[in-house]
């Protein structure tokens, strides 16, 4: 069984044949509801990406890659080290060396456990109130096997917020800021999975004090929050029933996060945010209707001289591409907002089809002037829309 595979030394092949330059795939063992699957990491010089492969999955991608697209690659089974060389011409070595026995019982070991307990911020294995609550984990620690992919997820949230955390700290000091609390808003919480797992990742492993609260339309869904905050005894977090559009505070919230808001709800959130001077953003965006909308009413772009025509003919393409549209110039206005931003994979596409993530975190320099009105990214002249994050500037 292969532990771990790190591939690197890209060939010139690489590119074409996997879509993008990247310079090493490093592959993880982990467990995944008791069963062993492959985590995998893509390196470009600006982006990493992710992706799960099965044992097969595995051995496939490693015989089509291994000596062709790189020409490097170091697999580590519980025995051996195997090393693939490739030289220009594309001959290819195989160099295995036997691990020591005790060296490797030893490694093996924690290597198992990382397997099996991976590196996760909430960790399996140790009961968690909130989690034991919401049906993911059992009162002795373990993991739902239905639910372990949900358990995935919001570990990987946390590695988002965990990201930005001190970033979130500096510039509450840089701006003289005398209360450390970090002040979170939660818009279209749901059933607060996510953030109630920010509030015990902040609370009880970070030991950061905060003040989170969760906001939502459904009032059952608020009422079972607030339950279960008291069923926990949990401090500084609340959930109430509204929108964001009229939603009010009277502190700032230094982070906002919004998960699946329905299409231009999302766009509120951001405005709300940027409006609010909120430091950092998290939104996973959804249901991206306006710009799919927008589009159709724009016949020029169907004729045969539109370079958007092929984009627009097939209803699923169109879909896709409004997506993309949308996001890219949420992304390019929150830039104008004098963030940065940055586009990432939340969770493998095989668990949700809306799967990026928009992290914005405020530009420490107050100096950086915002870009003009009249300033619009150049997709919108040229698709002749306006959606709803740019019809009003700041």
């Amino acid at each position: 069984m292969i532990i771990s595979a790190t591939l690197s030394k890209p060939t010139n092949e690489t590119e074409a044949l996997l879509g993008k330059p990247y310079e090493k795939i490093k592959i993880k063992a982990e467990n995944a509801g008791g069963k062993t699957k492959y985590f995998a990491e893509f390196f470009t010089k600006t982006q990493v990406t992710h992706r799960h492969f099965s044992e097969q999955e595995l051995e496939e991608f490693l015989t089509q890659n291994v000596g062709k697209t790189f020409r490097n690659c170091v697999q580590r089974t519980e025995t051996q080290e195997i090393t693939f060389l490739s030289n220009k011409k594309g001959r290819l070595t195989r160099i295995a060396k036997d691990l020591d026995k005790n060296a490797s019982s030893s490694a093996n070991n924690k290597i198992s456990n990382k397997i099996n307990n991976k590196n996760y911020l909430i960790p399996e294995g140790i009961p968690v109130p909130f989690l034991v609550l919401l049906g993911v984990m059992t009162p002795e620690g373990k993991i739902i096997s239905s639910k372990y992919d949900k358990f995935r997820q919001i570990n990987r949230f946390l590695e988002f917020i965990d990201d930005i955390i001190p970033e979130v700290q500096s510039l509450k000091t840089s701006s003289g800021e005398a209360d450390d609390s970090i002040r979170i808003a939660d818009f279209g919480c749901g059933k607060s999975y996510l953030t109630f797992a920010v509030h015990y990742y902040l609370t009880e492993l970070k030991h950061i004090p905060c003040e989170i609260e969760g906001l939502d339309l459904k009032e059952d869904v608020i009422s079972y929050c607030n339950e279960i905050t008291q069923k926990l005894g949990l401090k500084n977090l609340v959930f109430h029933t509204g929108d964001i559009a009229s939603y009010s505070n009277t502190k700032n919230p230094d982070i906002v996060i919004t998960l699946h808001a329905c299409d231009t709800a999302t766009d509120f959130a951001l405005k709300y945010a940027v409006e609010h001077k909120s430091k950092a953003i998290l939104s996973v965006p959804c249901c991206q209707h306006e710009v799919n909308k927008l589009l159709s009413e724009q016949k020029q772009l169907l004729s045969s001289e539109s370079p958007f025509s092929s984009l627009l003919k097939w209803g699923i393409i169109k879909e896709k591409f409004s997506s993309l549209v949308t996001d890219a110039l949420r992304g390019e206005w929150l830039e104008a907002q004098n963030y940065k931003v940055q586009m990432l994979e939340f969770i493998d596409i095989e668990h949700t089809p809306k799967n990026i993530l928009i992290r914005a975190v405020k530009k420490a320099n107050k100096n950086n002037p915002q870009k003009e009105d009249d300033s619009q990214p150049a997709l919108l002249k040229n698709l002749g829309i306006t959606p709803q994050i740019f019809s009003t500037h700041q």
